[in-house]
């Protein structure tokens, strides 16, 4: 009878491995072991690397909108050309002056000392000076 009962319980031990084997297969993987989504390149944010001809361009752009009358345009246009070129005292005046023509009046003053902190001695700046009413 003891050989009986060994091989009984040994078959009761396989089985019950067998049981819990097919149990862990069973389990979906957990969700932190999943790979995250790709990034929406459409909602990531614009980059503005310094690129002066761009700049340049969308200077032109922004003149064009402002001989149409069309100021906030032109502003929008302006002001990208800050971000292409952070150093262009034309683009920073021009920002100015579509903030004036929009009665931002602050906005303007901040654009026009900005002109003036990036070049001082330029005609820009001097230009920027009447605007402020600082003596030259």
């Amino acid at each position: 009878m003891t050989r009986k009962r060994f091989f009984v319980c040994l078959l009761g031990f396989a089985s019950s491995l067998a049981v819990s084997g097919q149990q862990k297969q069973a389990t979906p993987p957990a969700e932190n072991e999943q790979e995250p989504p790709e990034e929406d390149e459409s909602v990531a944010p614009e980059k503005f690397p310094l690129d002066p001809l761009e700049s340049d361009r969308n200077v032109r752009v922004g003149n064009y909108y402002w001989r149409k009358g069309n100021y906030r345009a032109a502003l929008q246009r302006y002001e990208r050309a800050t971000k292409y070129n952070p150093s262009s005292a034309d683009a920073f005046f021009k920002v100015g002056e579509a903030e004036e023509k929009l009665k931002n009046k602050d906005a303007a003053k901040t654009a026009f000392q900005r002109v003036i902190q990036i070049s001082p001695d330029s005609k820009t700046a001097h230009e920027a000076k009447k605007k402020l009413g600082e003596k030259t």
